[in-house]
């Protein structure tokens, strides 16, 4: 934490004008020692490993059946289908342990201790999310490698990235609602029972799982503009083929917007918590 303490610009810790040279260096200290964190405590990676694994497994040997003959080639047919879902939910997972890591942290005096340091505020959240990036990457080989194994193929390695890419956008959207969660809500269960009533309607009222075209109209409406519906739908279009442009664009507009609107709300939070 050295490389954090020393302030070469000569400002002090109540000074916000810190140059944004010293922002990118404060916020590369903070990525490394949260890296050597992750080090030390290796079962911090188990969600980021196991999770993959055991819902790639769980719906594909499950409903694999039942869904794929609606779609019309049986299990085949659906791990073709709920892979690139399930790249949708890499994001959305990663974004709610973000939330309750960053409340903990509030908790045990790690974030008390960083405000005290004469290091930009914001430097602090972006080295988290950075953070919970490269995990969620990780993450996302774990299931392409799985995936894989139980017969999933992929037609467009490019386009593979580019929705490994999609994906790590909007889940870093989504690390900024949570890191506001783990700011305002009072502990870390609190943060983990807010994002699961969120996240849960979003998470089954879309594509990730299975068609919509049976569900009732209200329910279709809904996930027509429903973020992960579109991932799910730009992801497939992606890997496997098929349309890509509406899914794309309107994942990215719930990005941006959600970035826009909540990054300055957690960096305002963080400053002002007492």
């Amino acid at each position: 934490m050295s490389a954090v303490t020393v302030n070469s610009a000569g400002v002090s810790a109540a000074d916000p004008r810190i140059p944004l040279r010293n922002h990118l260096r404060h916020t590369g200290a903070l990525i490394r020692r949260n890296l050597l964190w992750i080090r030390q405590d290796p079962e911090s990676m188990f969600d980021a490993i196991l999770f993959p694994v055991i819902f790639t497994l769980l719906f594909v040997y499950v409903f694999g059946g039942s869904i794929g003959q609606s779609l019309g080639g049986g299990q085949e047919a659906y791990v073709q289908y709920v892979v690139p879902g399930l790249l949708a939910m890499m994001g959305m997972n990663m974004a709610q342990g973000v939330g309750t890591g960053f409340n903990t942290d509030f908790h045990t005096g790690v974030m008390d201790r960083f405000r005290s340091l004469p290091i930009g505020r914001a430097s602090v959240l972006i080295a988290k999310i950075s953070v919970e990036m490269m995990r969620m990457l990780v993450a996302s080989a774990v299931l392409m490698v799985v995936g894989v194994l139980v017969g999933f193929h992929i037609h467009h390695w490019l386009g593979m990235f580019a929705a490994i890419g999609l994906s790590a956008v909007f889940g870093s959207a989504l690390m900024w609602v949570f890191l506001t969660l783990g700011v305002t809500m009072k502990s870390a269960q609190s943060v983990q029972a807010m994002g699961f009533l969120v996240l849960m309607p979003l998470q089954f009222g879309s594509s990730i799982f299975a068609p919509t075209q049976s569900m009732p109209g209200w329910l279709q409406n809904f996930t027509d503009y429903n973020p992960l519906s579109a991932l799910a739908d730009a992801a497939r279009g992606l890997m496997v083929g098929g349309p890509v442009a509406h899914g794309t664009l309107l994942t990215l507009a719930w990005s941006v917007g959600l970035t826009a609107v909540m990054a300055p709300i957690s960096i305002y939070k963080f400053r002002t918590k007492t």
